[in-house]
């Protein structure tokens, strides 16, 4: 009994020692990070060059920025009609390309859609490129992969970080209600 209680004195003497404080454990500083940012920003850069060349040897048509990112150009451009805002309703169609021409879908395969502005899933190319035309306007954009289906790709046909053509055809725009009792 009596080295019992001895072990267990001796055990709360050795328990009750100061706390030791813990070390932090080393980390590389977010190099990794650095270095993706870095790899990202010169494959933005090659991209943005390889579409600025396909503009400069296209004579036949005006390219124009947009503010997003990508360029464009009007294949039937329309004055009279209305922008499409958020909220809107808008049926269009459109392709996609790769920057060489060749069909990825095409608009029989993609079919015409139905799109509420800024509410749907659209890849961020075509979301801000449907805002910049009219109703019965065509016009084709050139973007660049971030813009496109980014660094995943559309897990299909289109790989990652890969630039894009897209021919966008605005069939009709319905404005929402909101802007029509206004």
């Amino acid at each position: 009994m009596i080295r019992l209680i001895l072990l267990l004195g001796l055990l709360s003497l050795i328990a009750c020692g100061e706390p030791e404080p813990r070390r932090p454990i080393k980390s590389s500083g977010g190099s990794f990070l650095k270095e993706s940012v870095e790899r990202n920003k010169q494959l933005l850069a090659l991209e943005e060059t390889r579409i600025k060349e396909i503009i400069a040897m296209d004579s036949t048509n005006v390219y124009l920025a947009s503010g997003n990112g990508s360029w464009y150009f009007y294949k039937n451009r329309n004055e009279e009609g209305i922008l499409a805002e958020p909220e809107d309703l808008v049926t269009l169609s459109y392709d996609i390309l790769t920057l060489e021409n060749d069909t990825i879908y095409s608009m029989e395969e993609i079919g015409v859609i139905q799109y509420k502005v800024d509410k749907q899933e659209l890849f961020p190319g075509l979301r801000n490129s449907v805002k910049l035309l009219r109703e019965n306007e065509i016009a084709t954009f050139l973007y660049t992969s971030p813009m496109a289906y980014g660094y995943l790709g559309d897990k299909a046909r289109i790989g990652p970080n890969v630039p894009v053509k897209t021919t966008i055809q605005i069939l009709n725009i319905e404005k929402s209600k909101d802007q029509i009792d206004e």
